[in-house]
């Protein structure tokens, strides 16, 4: 058992690091401020080959490791957890669902774009009635002779304003299940933003993660030609839900980085800030604040790498399916995001209460991670399932 990171992790999270920190750090205030999405960042982010890490080389892409995939994650979002669900929703919900689910054809045709950069992926499962309850959706495909027609209103989309390609589930009606079971008929597609019928509609003004955009999407008789049917008709609830698993340990990546982004900010002013003659830093309540704060994230770190681990055993050696380490994961590293950032803004007293310092937008941020891809009740209904098989 080795808890170091290779030359190659620690490469990756050296690189990572200074683009968040030189690229993404100096425009993530105003970009949040003006809820505005992080384009240009993650362009220049894709030029150095990481929209792609998820793609084999076959098409276009620079195939990381589970653990580095997850560094990434974590790193962005220690500087712009906006940029940070930019990437995880592009590279895990989308492109990694093709790849695991898209035949040949489908593969050739949009993973290069998706590996390059040149498209953004999004990804979209919600609807109002259908959250967690996913099998629930409403959303609707019929056939029509060489198409589907697509009807209903999805929610809660990332990237859902800016995305060019949007990996999405609706039942279809003609399927011999649809009616039968919950998830009868659940299939997905590849839609294109250009598709007849296709329209976005109203994006969410949020609390945190401002410079991600959320919207919902109209789908006002959709037309998606059959060839863009992800996988087979009617079995689109498994795929979606083993893409939850994945996506959950990307949201656990950026829970961990939250944290860390918090604690360094705090830290950092314990030691400047000084009371009664001496730093913050060394009064007992402030040090003992610091040092769970230390501790909590380095036990959600060792969680968010285990899962990664576990996932890429899944994967790449036909381990066992990685749901219940998922959602250890994401339950841990949200509760621990937001934890340590409600405790940087105490830290920092007033001033962490104001814009001046990041402490309060990695607190708002924070709370997201503990709703999105399963909110954490949920994701101890999973863990209860996992346990009592």
């Amino acid at each position: 058992m080795d808890f170091a990171e290779t030359d190659e992790q620690a490469m990756i999270r050296d690189m990572v690091r200074d683009f968040a920190e030189t690229v993404a750090g100096p425009s993530c205030h105003q970009r949040d401020k003006e809820q505005r999405p992080p384009i240009d960042e993650f362009k220049e982010f894709a030029g150095l080959g990481f929209a792609g890490m998820t793609i084999s080389e076959e098409y276009g892409g620079q195939k990381l490791d589970d653990i580095s995939e997850a560094i990434v994650i974590e790193e962005l979002s220690r500087v712009d957890s906006s940029l940070g669900v930019m990437v995880a929703v592009h590279v895990g919900l989308c492109s990694m669902t093709i790849v695991l689910n898209g035949n040949e054809e489908q593969k050739k045709k949009y993973l290069p774009k998706l590996a390059s950069g040149e498209h953004l992926g999004a990804y979209s499962l919600s609807e109002a009635g259908s959250g967690t309850d996913a099998a629930a959706m409403v959303a609707k495909a019929t056939e029509d002779g060489s198409n589907f027609i697509l009807n209903g209103e999805k929610m809660w989309v990332t990237n859902g304003t800016t995305a060019d390609l949007f990996v999405v589930f609706a039942k279809v009606t003609d399927d011999p299940e649809y009616g039968k079971k919950k998830h009868g008929g659940v299939t997905g597609f590849i839609i294109e933003k250009d598709f007849e019928g296709f329209k976005i509609g109203k994006k969410e003004d949020k609390l945190g993660i401002r410079s991600s955009d959320t919207c919902t999407l109209i789908l006002d008789n959709c037309k998606v030609p059959k060839e863009n049917v992800l996988g087979e008709v009617g079995k689109g609830f498994a795929i979606a839900m083993n893409a939850l698993d994945n996506s959950r340990i990307g949201i656990a990546a950026q829970a961990l980085g939250i944290a860390q982004g918090a604690y360094e900010a705090a830290l950092k002013y314990s030691k400047e800030r000084e009371t009664f003659g001496k730093p913050i830093a060394a009064h007992q309540s402030i040090s003992n604040y610091l040092a769970e704060m230390a501790m909590r994230i380095d036990a959600a770190r060792l969680q968010v790498y285990k899962a990664a681990w576990s996932k890429m055993k899944h994967y790449e050696e036909d381990g066992d399916r990685h749901t219940l380490e998922a959602s250890f994961a994401k339950l841990n590293a949200g509760d621990t995001a937001m934890w340590v950032s409600e405790k940087a803004v105490q830290i920092l007293g007033g001033y962490g209460y104001t814009t001046e310092f990041p402490v309060e937008r990695f607190f708002r941020d924070a709370k997201i991670t503990q709703i999105y891809e399963g909110t954490q009740e949920v994701q101890r209904l999973v863990i209860a399932r996992e346990i009592g098989k």
